[in-house]
This record gives structure tokens, C-alpha cells and sequence, in this order.
């Protein structure tokens, strides 16, 4: 499948249309989801609706910067935040799978056919609770689709279906999350597909500068395994390690030498603050009963710290890579007892811009993660970092 980029690109030069490169994706959709499950809704008139829509504008002399790119949409809700990319020329399919009722665990999803599978190993899961939008990217129905990070929710599918997944610095743009532990995301198959949905949502225009580039100073960056506190597998964490030296060894970073960062277990804040609201919870478990105001304030206590080591973290160094989960995909039977947020949450509490890159394939044949994390504001940092991958 082409990237979203290419689509674009043709669909702008005319040597393809909008409506040729939905009604492709539309065919894929037709054809694989019965298995995948990715979809809880598709659109197909209103796609080809909007299709023609944006055939008109390149006919009239417009160059929407997407024109003609298919996307998924998280949710029956997703068309809320897809105003500018519609406008940039996507034109949205459909509504991918979210975690259905009747469970506290969220590492999954339920489409039209029944629950969403990850496309690298039908009998696990692709992560939630955007695990339509990454099942259909990595299966290439679409190139690009929608996203909400909670807890790890853009970040631990992608990891899981091997994808890029770019979670937004918390309040940059708008959430219906009233935790505000919510940002928005996107899940793309390439980093490059990723910085061109970050171009149309923040209306740049510029390229990052790539590290390594003439005069550019290298970023700077440490590693941690663990964050201190979670308790991850093995093979996860050597083979994010693995892509984190791989970074260094094309210039993308430098990686500081020293103690690894340490955090405190941010699971306590965040199920208290998430129990207090109404946000996105994507997480494998759930606050319980237990004292609310006590709960309330171990989560600033917890957050306040949290926030002064961070703080101090990119004061000496631009970046912290982290494996993206703490353990492989897991079955739909669920997670057991781990929680496969450990990794990811941290940041939704203290709000910084994370993704999460392609690490490699485990011993069970599926994809894990590398998780970059910036300081707030600086998601073109991990952009042009994660763009130097060269795997």
C-alpha cells in the first residue's frame, strides 16, 4: 500500500484521484475485515462523497497538502477531532474498533465482525483502546487513522502491531477528557506519514531538521529500562535497547552514560484521577472503592514528584527512551495481572509528547516498541528522531 504522502502526491499531480484511492481502500476493507475486525462502522457513500469532494478542488486548482488519503477515525465519535485533516484533503472510511463493554482491561477492541485481532498473530491482541486504528494501518486498509492516549492508548497498539504511534502533548489540542490525562494521537505506518498529520493539525509547514544534519547539534538522551518501578519482560526491554543503540549508531541521538532515570509508580495517581473523571481509560484495570479524597491526594503527591524528576531529566538530556510495554502482546483471554500501561501512563499524568517506534519481532513473532519521550512541545523532536530509523 502506498504511504499517505504518495497518495497525496498523485492525487495533487492528477496522476490518480481521490476517488480511485478510497474506493481501493474500501475494496481492502471489504476483503480483510471480515477476519480483522478493525471497523465498528464503515461509510462507504459518504467516503466516496468526500472523495469526489476533494477531486473538485484539485480541479479547481487547489493542492490540499493530503488530498485523497483515506483515514480511520477512532470510534463513532472520531469525526469530532478529524476537522483538519478533512480539511487538508483525508477523506475518513470509517470508524475503527474500541474496546466493547464488559471488561475493565482495554487492550482491545470490538469491530462490526466481532473482536479486533492483531494482524501479525490473529490469536493476540493489537492493543487498545485505539486497536482498530492500529490493526487497520498495520494490515494497510488505511495508511493513517485516528487516535486517544490515556494511558498508553495510541502508543501500546502501535508497539503491539508495529506501527508508529505519536501521542500529542497533553492540552495542545482540544479533549473531550475532563482528567485531561487524554491527548490526541495518530497511528501511521511510517514516521514521515506521521509528521504530515502533525503538519496539518498544528498548521506547519516547515521540515524538523534532521539530527545528524550539517551544523545540527545530535540529541541527547537516556535510557531507561524500567522507569524504576515496572517490572518488564526480557525480551522487550533488549530489543527496544537494541533500537535505542541502533538510533545512536545512525546519529540520531547520544546517549548520556549514568544512572537510568527513576519515577514513582504513577498507577496509584492515575487510577485515582480517572476514577474521579470521565476520561479515556485505557488501561487494564480499575480504581476500586477505597477512600476517594485519600486517593486524590496520594495521586499529586505522586504527580508532583513525578513531574519535579522529569523536570530535572530534560533539563540534562533532550530525550528518554523506555521500552513501549512492559511485556509482548498478550491473547484475548486478557492481561492477567499485568499492567501493560506501566510504561506509558507516566506520561499522560505529567502530560509530555511520547511515540512509539518499531523495536522489532519477538521470540512469539510479534512486534514491540521503543518509546521516545520529549519535553511538552517538543513532539517535532521525536518526529525527526523517530525519522532517522533507518530499519
Amino acid at each position: 500500500m502506498s504511504t499517505a504522502r504518495e497518495i497525496a502526491a498523485a492525487v495533487r499531480a492528477s496522476t490518480s484521484t481521490a476517488v480511485g484511492a478510497v474506493t481501493a481502500a474500501l475494496a481492502r476493507i471489504e476483503r480483510v475485515d471480515p477476519v480483522l475486525c478493525a471497523f465498528a462502522e464503515v461509510w462507504e457513500e459518504d467516503a466516496l462523497r468526500g472523495a469526489r469532494a476533494v477531486d473538485e478542488r484539485i480541479a479547481a486548482g487547489e493542492r490540499p497538502p493530503l488530498a485523497g488519503v483515506p483515514i480511520g477515525v477512532k470510534g463513532r465519535h472520531g469525526l469530532r477531532g478529524a476537522g483538519p485533516l478533512i480539511a487538508a484533503g483525508c477523506v475518513p472510511v470509517g470508524a475503527t474498533a474500541v474496546p466493547g463493554p464488559g471488561t475493565p482491561w482495554k487492550t482491545w477492541g470490538l469491530g462490526r465482525y466481532g473482536r479486533t485481532v492483531n494482524p501479525w498473530r490473529y490469536d493476540r491482541t493489537p492493543g487498545g483502546s485505539s486497536a482498530g486504528s492500529a490493526a487497520a494501518v498495520a494490515a494497510g486498509l488505511v495508511p493513517l487513522a485516528t487516535g486517544t492516549d490515556g494511558a498508553g492508548s495510541v502508543r501500546i497498539p502501535a508497539a503491539w502491531c508495529g506501527v508508529v504511534g505519536l501521542k500529542a502533548t497533553n492540552g495542545r489540542f482540544p479533549s473531550a477528557d475532563r482528567t485531561g490525562l487524554a491527548a490526541p494521537g495518530v497511528l501511521a505506518r511510517c514516521v514521515a506519514d506521521a509528521e504530515a498529520y502533525w503538519r496539518v493539525m498544528t498548521g506547519r509547514t516547515e521540515t524538523p531538521e534532521a539530527p545528524g544534519a550539517p551544523g545540527a547539534r545530535v540529541p541527547t538522551a537516556l535510557w531507561s529500562p524500567d522507569l524504576g518501578f515496572a517490572d518488564p519482560d526480557p525480551e522487550p526491554v533488549a530489543l527496544a535497547h537494541a533500537a535505542a543503540r541502533r538510533l545512536a549508531a545512525v546519529g540520531a541521538v547520544r546517549l548520556l552514560p549514568g544512572p537510568p532515570p527513576r519515577l514513582e509508580d504513577p498507577a496509584p495517581a492515575w487510577l485515582a484521577l480517572r476514577a474521579d473523571g470521565d476520561g479515556d481509560g485505557d488501561g487494564d484495570g480499575s480504581n476500586g472503592n477505597g477512600d476517594r479524597d485519600r486517593a486524590l491526594r496520594t495521586a499529586e503527591r505522586v504527580r508532583a514528584a513525578n513531574d519535579r524528576r522529569l523536570a530535572a531529566l530534560f533539563r540534562r538530556a533532550d530525550l528518554l527512551l523506555t521500552p513501549t510495554t512492559p511485556c509482548p502482546a498478550h491473547g484475548h483471554d486478557g492481561p492477567g495481572n499485568r499492567y501493560s500501561t506501566a510504561l506509558t501512563w507516566a506520561f499522560n499524568l505529567s502530560g509530555h509528547p511520547a511515540l512509539s517506534l518499531p523495536a522489532g519481532l519477538g521470540s512469539d513473532g510479534c512486534p514491540v516498541g521503543v518509546q521516545l519521550v520529549a519535553a511538552p512541545g517538543r513532539e517535532e523532536l521525536l518526529l525527526a528522531v523517530a525519522g532517522s530509523a533507518t530499519w
